[in-house]
């Protein structure tokens, strides 16, 4: 199968799931924040995502981060084609604007790409992940771009059931070295 193939599978997959399973998944992401799958120094940057429609998670992931007193950016896709997210700082509460393709983001002053280099870790939305690492995102490439100029852990956010053997990759695709699901938790990929 293509990249686009799946993506269209796992898309249809997400869509059928109910309110309530989305909503469970997303408490017991948000209780697997305060369990981090390595050290991270107090007042470190987390860099994560704000999720939309029956992407896994909520802000209650977020809100657990900076309940640890960690400092948490978000990405903000810039106007224009495909290149690096701009990123700005998350806070429990404080306004979120509706942009590009319906992603909340931060009313706050953007803090522009080379926030990312600052990130101890980075959780990363997927469509699936494969056991070696290899990720399958919405196919603009915007995380791919961003995340070469940061040594922060990167850790896919998937559905239990989106862990798959393997996805087709492409030479520009960076892997992952953790992926986090609602039932498993934390899990080191075989790369």
């Amino acid at each position: 199968m293509t990249k686009n193939e799946v993506r269209a599978r796992l898309r249809a997959q997400r869509e059928s799931m109910s309110v309530f399973e989305v909503e469970n998944a997303a408490v017991d992401l948000a209780e697997w924040m305060y369990r981090l799958p390595v050290p991270v120094d107090e007042g470190a940057t987390i860099g994560c995502y704000l999720p939309v429609g029956s992407e896994p998670g909520s802000d209650a992931m977020l809100d657990a981060l900076v309940d640890q007193g960690f400092r948490v950016i978000v990405p903000v896709v810039p106007d224009g084609e495909p290149q690096p997210l701009g990123w700005a700082a998350y806070q429990p509460g404080a306004p979120l604007a509706t942009r590009r393709w319906g992603l909340s983001e931060p009313a706050a002053e953007p803090l522009g790409p080379e926030a990312v280099a600052e990130a101890a870790v980075l959780f990363i939305p997927a469509l699936a992940v494969a056991r070696d690492g290899t990720r399958l995102g919405r196919g603009a490439g915007y995380y791919d771009r961003s995340l070469t100029g940061t040594r922060a852990v990167r850790i896919a956010i998937v559905y239990d059931e989106e862990v798959v053997d393997d996805l087709p990759a492409e030479a520009t695709d960076i892997p992952m070295e953790w992926v986090l699901t609602p039932a498993a938790g934390f899990t080191l990929v075989d790369a």
